[in-house]
């Protein structure tokens, strides 16, 4: 069973980073985002695994859309992503509906297979 992500970023050159690591991780990118609002459609309309969402977007912050995306039914596990790493506690994340945080530069070392893949209750 593939695992299927939507990547959210508001610089393509990231994106494009992101998507290649994801497939040779063996995930499946269904769809890419600039922001917020494009990344609630690509969720909505592919119904992903999870969602790689940046911190920093254009028209609102990732946890916004963490929030947003908390309150619907069958959501996917979001893992945020920026270059910001001294902002929020791991419960306050969880609070916003994020199961992980990876810094952006350390993106290459991180499991990314198991951060996508849900945990047995």
């Amino acid at each position: 069973m593939s695992i299927n992500i939507v990547v959210v970023d508001d610089d393509p050159g990231f994106r494009r980073i992101a998507m290649m690591l994801l497939t040779a991780r063996g995930l499946r990118v269904v769809a890419e985002s600039q922001d917020g609002a494009s990344a609630l459609a690509a969720v909505r309309a592919h119904r992903p695994d999870g969602l790689l969402l940046d911190l920093h977007l254009p028209d609102t912050d990732g946890l916004t859309v963490a929030r947003r995306l908390a309150q619907e039914s069958d959501r996917p596990r979001i893992v945020l992503t920026s270059t910001d790493k001294s902002f929020w506690s791991p419960d306050e994340l969880r609070r916003a509906g994020i199961e992980s945080f990876v810094a952006k530069d350390k993106l290459f070392d991180a499991d990314l297979k198991s951060l996508f893949t849900p945990t047995a209750p």
